[in-house]
């Protein structure tokens, strides 16, 4: 299965290689609409997944044009460490930088670590304890008129933090992970773990109001942000070994896990979305969801159960159901992901996220099987 499909990764990703290197531009793939590619500028909040795909891809072949790639694709991100106005630079620089330092150990890589670190940082409110997702007067948020809106994907972002803490020796950026963490723990989850997609927090650390943007409804368990959830704390333990944090993703995996209604455990968009066969799923969900619980199952090793559940989730994935065959799908390689359907917005549509989760997780399950 794993060689079949870097086989059709490499296939795939070298196709949108192609295409870039022949425009002469350094372009950026996100999705695709209207049948062509949607290629986003620096400043979106997937522009660091397209570079991060091509380390994962010189990890899993050791071939170097792959590395070669990763570092020009790479390097044109550098300003993006400087970015301010939303939290999503975590994604876009440690997903990027992250994984080029990770193979080269380049001190300028480090440099744009520990300043982008900073450049989160100041997105922190000490009073509710987090780090404000969201400018309130800026895009969709700006409709809404939250006070501080921080969403469970933020979560994802805290590896740039404590990665900075270990580059730099400053503990600032450590201990502002762990406060986000045990604030988001304390107020975006239901009893049941399930996680609420928006918290927004008064002046005075408040909860202002408890909402969703992307999923079905305020209390439904938008299947992505689950999959945010069980990621985020997993990585929580990993870099603190705080076991409060190890079993809050324990109880996530455990929720998904119940939760799931699909016969391939890759999930509707929603997991309260009515199940039938025109209700769109989301392979991304399902690939940050694999990779997630391959992580903690080397945590919760008698935990047997996540580690299988992420195989059957890859092998569902590496099926012609959502695998691209070669040279279809504009060089994405998974099929069927959902953005954002309540704005309809990316409904049944190659994500680079999708891909990019795929990979780490095939490069996480390659490395526990070895």
């Amino acid at each position: 299965m794993i060689e079949h499909d870097i086989d059709i990764a490499s296939q795939q990703i070298g196709h949108q290689v192609e295409v870039i290197e022949k425009s002469g531009k350094i372009l950026n793939p996100r999705t695709i609409i209207n049948g062509k590619v949607q290629y986003i500028s620096n400043d979106d909040w997937t522009s660091g997944f397209f570079p991060g795909t091509m380390w994962y891809m010189y990890e899993l072949t050791n071939d170097e044009k792959w590395k070669e790639y990763g570092i020009k694709y790479t390097e044109a991100l550098d300003s993006i460490q400087y970015l301010k106005w939303h939290h999503d630079i975590g994604f876009m620089i440690y997903c990027s930088f992250g994984n080029a330092y990770r193979f080269t150990g380049k001190p300028e890589y480090k440099d744009i670590i520990i300043e982008a670190a900073k450049s989160l940082s100041t997105r922190f409110r000490p009073v509710p304890g987090v780090i404000q997702s969201w400018d309130e007067n800026r895009g969709w948020q700006g409709q809404r008129g939250w006070m501080c809106p921080v969403i469970i994907d933020n979560m994802m972002n805290l590896d740039l933090l404590f990665n900075a803490t270990k580059l730099s020796g400053n503990p600032k950026y450590y201990d502002i992970a762990v406060k986000h963490a045990q604030t988001t723990m304390k107020n975006h989850f239901r009893p049941d773990y399930t996680s609420y997609h928006v918290v927004s927090y008064n002046n005075d650390g408040s909860v202002e109001k408890k909402q969703t943007h992307q999923g079905k409804n305020d209390d439904s368990a938008w299947s992505r942000g689950q999959a945010w959830g069980v990621y985020g704390y997993t990585s929580c333990y990993r870099e603190t070994k705080d076991t409060t944090f190890l079993q809050e993703a324990i109880n996530i995996a455990d929720m998904i896990i119940k939760k799931v209604t699909t016969d391939d455990c890759i999930p509707y968009w929603d997991y309260d979305a009515p199940a039938g066969e025109n209700t769109p799923r989301d392979a991304s969900a399902a690939a940050i969801t694999a990779s997630a619980l391959l992580e903690l199952s080397a945590y919760a090793p008698k935990e047997k159960k996540y580690f299988d559940y992420a195989e059957t989730i890859l092998k569902n994935l590496s099926s012609d159901k959502y695998l691209a065959v070669k040279g279809s799908n504009q060089g994405f390689v998974l099929m069927h992901s959902t953005g954002s359907l309540p704005h309809g917005s990316e409904i049944d549509v190659p994500l680079n996220y999708a891909d990019y989760y795929y990979l780490e997780a095939l490069q996480r399950y390659v490395n526990l099987t070895k």
